[in-house]
């Protein structure tokens, strides 16, 4: 079954989730890319991501937590990497199954970071809870993500704060 089929069929799964999340950030478009394309760095401003390991140049393994008891842990592989078009997108496999993609424009003085993610849980302990908890997962998310955008506007803003107060060469 090619990707594409599979997604689709994917849509009618109690298993299968659409997030979008919508950051608005008081930084330059291109420190909110920085910060948002070193995956690596995420368990330093996003608590629920407690480990990033990078497996090669374009892969590392995710391991999250948010509120409720239990890890996802996935593989991110980076394919799209667009400085320019302000967009990252990584394929997900592992506990999760799909995408999520970042997209950084301006807005105003500042940044819209917008986070899409489609996914199919694979985790067995998902897959079973699903009929009764998907809305305790989907809130799970959504907390998951508030604090994620806390987290990033007081990382950027250090980065933002120590480029201004860089020495410039006389």
């Amino acid at each position: 079954m090619s990707e594409r089929a599979r997604r689709s069929s994917a849509r009618d799964d109690r298993n299968f989730y659409v997030f979008r999340s919508e950051w608005r950030i008081d930084a330059p478009p291109d420190d909110v890319y920085l910060a948002l394309e070193e995956l690596r760095r995420y368990p330093d401003w996003w608590r629920e991501i407690r480990t990033v390991t990078q497996l090669d140049d374009q892969t590392a393994e995710v391991r999250c937590r948010a509120t409720l008891p239990y890890d996802l842990v996935f593989t991110s592989s980076q394919a799209v990497r667009d400085r320019q078009g302000g967009i990252l997108e990584a394929n997900l496999s592992g506990d999760l199954d799909g995408f999520s993609r970042w997209t950084i424009t301006a807005e105003g003085a500042g940044t819209l970071a917008i986070f899409d993610e489609e996914v199919v849980a694979t985790k067995r302990l998902l897959q079973v809870l699903a009929p009764v908890a998907r809305p305790v997962f989907r809130g799970n998310h959504e907390l998951m993500m508030r604090h994620g955008q806390q987290g990033l506007r007081t990382y950027v803003s250090g980065i933002t704060l120590g480029r201004s107060q860089a020495p410039t060469a006389e």
